[in-house]
């Protein structure tokens, strides 16, 4: 069965063509800079590699750009985009109304547009690349996969704020959790490893942090909250603040809500510490001696390490701790910064272990280490397939 992903982003569209159940990738991805006279598009089969950069309009040019190159018959691996059984979109935010992956129908498309004030950013792309999917894969069944989803298993001690009771109902202030498709593959990736239903930490990082509490395979807490912006430092977004802080800003220093909202969003985090937002240039700082660079690395890992002992006290144990994403899988630097010092939690790294690079899963622990360290490689196109082969299937 042909699968093919689609991640349609503000000014994006990422996709992967897929076989299942044998997980044969045939061709994957992006178009980005929509809208602009120098759009990127790329093209990879396992035998070519197309680069462009041509004018993109919006997002249904793109798509049709996307289905030409499928079909391309020099260079195409589909003669027929009937061949394509699903289409799985990959949705931002599904509020509290989804906990699974879904078929897109009238009523599930409303629904993700009543969530355009949650995800302002993210749900008005990936309805549109719902919409433009529709009519150039018409064939195909259009399935969706909510990043939300894998956290709706968190309980009300842990998704409630402590707001007036109105808020929650009536206007649905809550925790919701994202990143959860990542959070759901790597936990089940780990629960095979360890061979056991498992108390385990996953730790995402990329420009976008998060970590969840997941136990016997389902998320009970999670860091981000009611958006993606809550938790741990990031590149451009803040994390936890004190609220008073915004209404200092509004109040005392002249700043508008949209102002606030930019700067917490877009100019703070690891760019607001250090200048930068990519790790790979904060740690090559660091190394030279960068005090700014250094310090923010390390305010970095403090957040991680609190949010583990938390999540342990929650877990009441800690059998893993899992790190993902591009840092997570690639910086032996924070993940040193993030595990030492902490063997009272029976969390023991080996540095050698810690230095090696693979796509494989790892453990990276010394072997009397009471928790495990393990490094698994997110696969979020792979998590995308996978429900949408097996709703098709049941």
């Amino acid at each position: 069965m042909k699968i093919l992903i689609i991640n349609s982003g503000s000014s994006s569209i990422k996709y992967q063509l897929m076989v299942m159940p044998t997980n044969e990738v045939i061709c994957t991805g992006m178009i980005d800079r929509i809208g602009l006279e120098t759009s990127n598009v790329i093209f990879k089969t396992p035998s070519n590699t197309i680069e462009e950069t041509l004018p993109i309009a919006n997002h249904k040019v793109g798509l049709q750009k996307v289905a030409n190159m499928l079909l391309d018959a020099d260079k195409g691996v589909i003669k027929s985009t009937s061949e394509i059984a699903a289409v799985g979109h990959r949705v931002v935010h599904g509020g509290s109304a989804f906990s699974d992956t879904v078929k897109i129908d009238e009523a599930v498309k409303l629904k993700i547009k009543e969530l355009f004030e949650l995800a302002p950013l993210h749900n008005p792309a990936n309805l549109e690349g719902i919409n433009v999917a529709e009519e150039i894969f018409s064939d195909a069944e259009q399935i969706a996969v909510f990043d939300t989803a894998f956290h709706q298993t968190m309980p009300e001690v842990a998704y409630k704020y402590a707001i007036p009771n109105y808020l929650l109902t009536e206007h649905k202030v809550r925790v919701y959790g994202f990143h959860g498709t990542s959070h759901k593959y790597v936990s089940a990736k780990a629960i095979d490893y360890l061979e056991k239903n498992s108390k385990i930490i996953t730790i995402h990082l990329g420009n976008g942090c998060s970590m969840t509490a997941v136990k016997d395979g389902k998320s009970i807490d999670h860091t981000m909250g009611f958006s993606p912006s809550n938790g741990l430092i990031m590149g451009t977004r803040s994390g936890d603040i004190d609220q008073s802080v915004i209404f200092y800003m509004v109040k005392n220093l002249g700043y508008s809500a949209d102002e606030v909202n930019s700067i917490l969003l877009k100019q703070s985090g690891m760019l607001g510490l250090t200048g930068y937002s990519d790790l790979r240039d904060i740690e090559a700082e660091a190394e030279k001696g960068n005090k700014d660079c250094i310090l923010a690395l390390q305010m970095n890992a403090y957040r991680i390490k609190k949010t583990i002992g938390s999540y342990a006290a929650a877990l009441n144990g800690l059998d893993a701790i899992v790190f993902t994403a591009g840092i997570g899988e690639n910086s032996s630097y924070i993940r040193n910064l993030v595990c030492t010092d902490m063997d009272y939690f029976g969390i023991e790294l080996d540095q050698e272990k810690n230095q090696i690079r693979s796509k494989e899963i790892r453990e990276i622990n010394v072997p009397n280490s009471k928790a495990k360290i393990l490094v698994v490689p997110t696969d979020e196109e792979y998590e995308i397939a996978h429900q949408v082969y097996q709703l098709l299937q049941s």
